[in-house]
């Protein structure tokens, strides 16, 4: 909701002036409510503003407040809804391929809330165990949108992993992995065409473990195994994931418990919190017996995961995955023991304060508070309708 909170659409309104004041008025009011951890008390104003059949972000909130499966259907409603309206508002082609509009949704503010309603729906889906639903539900998001304005390209090598579809799950990786892709790939990636088994050069090796993405390495990895069996093309996604994000791996080959929830915190790309994401997506098909030996008996993605101690003192470096403990703080360094840690502390508070300091600047900056002292300057953009606004912290 952060886009519709600080973006061109707080200028003008929820999707781009379609919504009533008041109904904006009564959801903002119902938010509000919801984040005091009161919804008994936000329920009121949620069903006065869904009395606007625009307001589709009420619908939403309220899909968030109820149980499941009948969230779900609160959700499909709106689905309904807003296709409805959009096919009024904008003409009845919209949504077809070819149409003027084909890959430009959530770039024209009146196609914003009904793209929240398609996110919604995939994270509920999910959690509903239907996990069909959702890979479709994101691969018609990133064919309405092939720029994928509302970041769920990572979740869908995950859910098409749960249906029982590795070789799509690896085609969907290989093409956003791929070092040589075009800025804006057609659907989003998803015309899955037949994965490469041929591996990587080294020079894109070394490039994706540095800037690649720690959840599509990670399931290029697993679908790879999945596809072709242990060959060299799985074992090396799995060194380039063990390089851009080893919590991921480190967690599974140590059996650390699933994590229970997603992960709503600020973040940094490839963090600690973008690997509790991914493990809550997939952690299951990681566990499979033979996928979790797999990934064990790799030894050169293993050693990867090997720790040494901070304190330069000491040296001492792990013998297994997750041996020593972390930095309760920034979790950004490992300590062999708490003397060590003791020992090493002045050395290590002033990075400890400025990861802190990012993460609370971040934190700031995505729920509109105040900003922290000596904060770190942040800025974000938001493109709509032949406008740019731009927002400061």
């Amino acid at each position: 909701m952060n886009g519709r909170r600080f973006g061109i659409e707080n200028q003008l309104g929820v999707g781009g002036g379609t919504v009533s004041r008041e109904a904006q008025r009564n959801l903002e009011k119902a938010e509000e409510l919801c984040r005091k951890r009161k919804p008994e008390k936000a329920l009121p104003y949620l069903f006065k503003a869904m009395e606007d059949d625009n307001n589709l972000d009420a619908f939403i909130q309220a899909a968030f407040l109820f149980p499941l499966p009948e969230a779900v259907k609160v959700l499909e409603h709106a689905e309904e809804k807003g296709r409805f309206g959009l096919k009024r508002r904008l003409e009845p082609n919209c949504f077809e391929d070819g149409s003027k509009y084909d890959g430009c949704f959530y770039q024209l503010l009146e196609t914003r809330p009904y793209m929240r309603v398609l996110q919604a729906q995939v994270r509920l889906y999910f959690e509903n165990g239907q996990y069909d639903k959702s890979a479709a539900t994101v691969i018609e998001m990133l064919r309405l949108c092939p720029g994928d304005n509302l970041g769920q390209r990572t979740w869908l090598g995950s859910v098409l992993l749960l249906t029982k579809r590795a070789s799509d799950a690896l085609s969907f990786s290989q093409t956003w992995l791929n070092p040589d892709r075009p800025d804006v790939i057609p659907r989003g990636g998803t015309s899955f065409g037949p994965p490469s088994s041929r591996c990587l050069p080294e020079p894109a090796e070394e490039k994706l473990s540095k800037y690649g993405n720690g959840a599509m390495a990670h399931n290029a990895a697993v679908s790879a195994f999945k596809v072709f069996g242990d060959c060299e093309l799985a074992r090396q996604y799995l060194r380039i994931s063990a390089r851009i994000n080893p919590i991921i791996l480190t967690k599974i080959l140590a059996k650390i418990e699933k994590p229970r929830s997603l992960n709503m915190s600020a973040r940094t790309f490839n963090g600690p919190e973008d690997a509790q994401d991914y493990l809550f997506l997939t952690q299951d098909v990681w566990m499979e017996a033979d996928v979790w030996e797999w990934a064990n008996s790799v030894q050169d993605a293993k050693k990867l995961l090997f720790k040494s101690c901070a304190n330069a003192e000491c040296g001492a470096v792990e013998t297994d995955v997750a041996q020593f403990k972390r930095c309760a703080a920034c979790k950004e360094v490992v300590y062999c023991s708490q003397p060590c840690q003791k020992n090493d502390w002045k050395t290590h508070k002033p990075k400890c304060q400025h990861h802190k300091n990012l993460k609370d600047t971040i934190r700031a900056f995505q729920t509109g508070r105040p900003p922290p002292e000596n904060a770190f300057p942040m800025a974000s953009a938001d493109f709509a309708n032949g406008r740019m606004f731009m927002h400061t912290a």
